[in-house]
């Protein structure tokens, strides 16, 4: 058998353990249906812009060791997201902060908005995203900036999600439009895709193609692919969240002034604008813009955004009992095993991962 592993998607979780991989004497050989490298992180270069092809990455981590790993392979930039959020013909600052509380409130002081959330707050234990939202926030800020927001990223009322969708709401009482508390930041100068030519150089990948059909053998397989398309759906499909992005290059060199411009009302059908060029502090005469429009998923659509609900957690625990059937496949990702991870935590995962394996040898 010519190759150790078989490693089905080119993204981050696939190209880290390929890396590693290769790095310890294996044999690997990498596949991905689509016609390029890197994942959901791939960069298309549009007038001189790196464009975020599938949506905006912000590599954020608060470990060391993941961001000297990183590291090797190119060099970050020190952009800060600080997104805005626009509320009929209001503009708010993001995360929620004193500057959001001041705007909202026309207040000064950490101990003023602390008082008018504590008179709002949702009083007692949350059984939803609303009641949670509210007891976080407040009545004013829920209904500005979250339910309109939220309603049309999940496509369901608020009082029909999930209360750990949003537990982890970032509130500051400081006047600070850092989004992350994270200690690392940044975007990689030239890209994401700098990063996948270093993590794959020297290993045979081969794009446009389907796990399925490839005809490749191997001793073990790294699956990044959803877990239950593995399986042909066998005991029904897991759901997801899409997004459908509507990219435009406009003749101006500065179409919102910030990376990251939030839409809250449910009335407006996008629910963010990225301005691509700002994420590198782009200059020149044109910009590049994505409108984001989430939707419903369907079997063969781009998945992007798992739904934890209890239903699909059920189903989930049966793929996962299903997956003992395969010894010699190993799931990763956030397709691979259902599960929404910012970047640090793919890499992470995908080291720990290796680590076993190379155990096992």
């Amino acid at each position: 058998m010519k190759w150790d592993y078989l490693i089905v998607g080119a993204g981050l979780f696939g190209s880290v353990c390929a890396h590693e991989l290769k790095k310890s004497g294996k044999k690997v050989i990498v596949i991905d249906k689509r016609n390029q490298k890197g994942g959901n992180c791939f960069c298309e270069k549009i007038e001189n812009i790196n464009v975020h092809k599938y949506g905006a990455h912000i590599f954020h981590t608060s470990n060391k060791e993941i961001w000297d790993y990183v590291n090797q392979f190119c060099e970050f930039n020190n952009y800060i997201n600080s997104p805005v959020a626009i509320y009929k013909k209001e503009i708010y600052n993001l995360p929620f902060n004193m500057n959001t509380f001041a705007k909202m409130w026309g207040i000064k002081t950490p101990a003023e908005a602390k008082a008018i959330i504590e008179k709002q707050k949702f009083k007692g234990s949350p059984n939803n995203l609303e009641e949670q939202a509210k007891s976080l926030v407040g009545e004013d800020i829920y209904r500005k900036l979250v339910k309109g927001y939220t309603e049309k990223q999940w496509g369901r009322d608020c009082k029909d999600l999930p209360a750990s969708i949003i537990k982890r709401l970032p509130v500051r009482f400081t006047y600070d439009n850092n989004y992350f508390n994270d200690r690392f930041q940044g975007i990689p100068i030239g890209g994401y895709n700098v990063i996948f030519e270093k993590l794959l150089s020297g290993i045979e990948v081969r794009l446009g193609v389907e796990y399925k059909n490839c005809g490749i053998e191997a001793r073990r397989v790294i699956y990044t692919g959803a877990i239950d398309e593995f399986f042909d759906f066998q005991l029904g499909n897991l759901e997801y969240r899409s997004v459908r992005f509507d990219t435009k290059v406009l003749d101006t060199d500065n179409f919102q002034g910030n990376a990251v411009v939030n839409y809250t009302e449910r009335s407006v059908p996008f629910t963010r604008i990225i301005e691509h060029k700002h994420f590198e502090f782009g200059v020149g005469g044109k910009t590049v813009v994505s409108y984001e429009y989430p939707s419903e998923w369907k079997v063969g659509e781009e998945p992007y955004y798992p739904i934890g609900d209890e239903k699909n957690s059920k189903l989930l625990e049966k793929y996962l009992e299903l997956q003992k059937t395969v010894p010699n496949v190993y799931f990763g990702g956030r397709l691979g095993q259902y599960k929404y991870f910012d970047m640090d935590k793919t890499i992470e995962a995908a080291l720990g991962l290796v680590k076993k394996l190379l155990v096992k040898n």
